[in-house]
């Protein structure tokens, strides 16, 4: 479906949105700023006025992403808050088709990100964390977030699963083998609460 949208209206905002719609449709491998002025029945260099490159859309796709996350009404206990947060960031990875590839891919210091960053960090600092270890641990359940959260939307298309127990075997791979069905078994919610507890040193 091609919206039709006349060239003076357009603005950043609305050539993210409908990348994002596009991203929705039919995924981070279909993205192109081509695409997105075809959605949007202009011309592709329309589009980069607006938004320079591909690669800077990409960055402007992922902070509106961040931006979704809802920031009201967060708990007061620091330890919980993190964890609260981490949830948060997951769902909105989660409610976009490759949400959390696009995401990876890039390193947005933009608004909705530094404000959700700013949060983040200032509640492992409430917690008691010294400076560099609030950072760093920041940094760690953020990237096991957006690992695990990129594994389990590529799951969707290929189960793990289904790959692994046509590759192991009992004598090339007795370890994996014999640990199979814990590597593959539990959903991804199990083993996101339980990395995520094992990181934050809650367990």
């Amino acid at each position: 479906m091609t919206n039709k949208q006349p060239v003076e209206r357009l603005e950043p905002g609305t050539v993210v949105r409908a990348a994002l719609e596009l991203l929705d449709e039919k995924g981070l491998d279909a993205l192109s700023t081509r695409a997105v002025a075809h959605r949007l029945g202009v011309r592709m260099n329309t589009v980069l006025w607006h938004v320079k490159t591909k690669a800077r859309m990409l960055e402007l796709m992922a902070d509106a992403v961040v931006g979704e996350i809802s920031l009201d009404a967060l708990p007061d206990t620091p330890d919980e808050r993190v964890h609260e947060l981490a949830r948060r960031y997951r769902r909105a990875l989660l409610a976009h088709r490759d949400g959390a590839a696009l995401v990876v891919g890039t390193y947005a210091a933009e608004s909705h990100t530094l404000r959700f960053a700013e949060i983040f960090v200032t509640a492992f600092l409430d917690s008691g964390r010294s400076e560099r270890e609030a950072a760093w641990t920041v940094w760690t359940a953020l990237y096991f977030t957006l690992g695990l959260t990129q594994e389990e939307q590529a799951a969707q298309r290929q189960p793990l699963g289904d790959r692994l127990a046509g590759a192991l075997s009992s004598t090339a791979h007795p370890s994996l083998h014999r640990t199979l069905g814990h590597i593959t078994g539990g959903s991804f919610d199990e083993r996101f609460e339980y990395g995520l507890t094992a990181i934050l040193g809650q367990g």
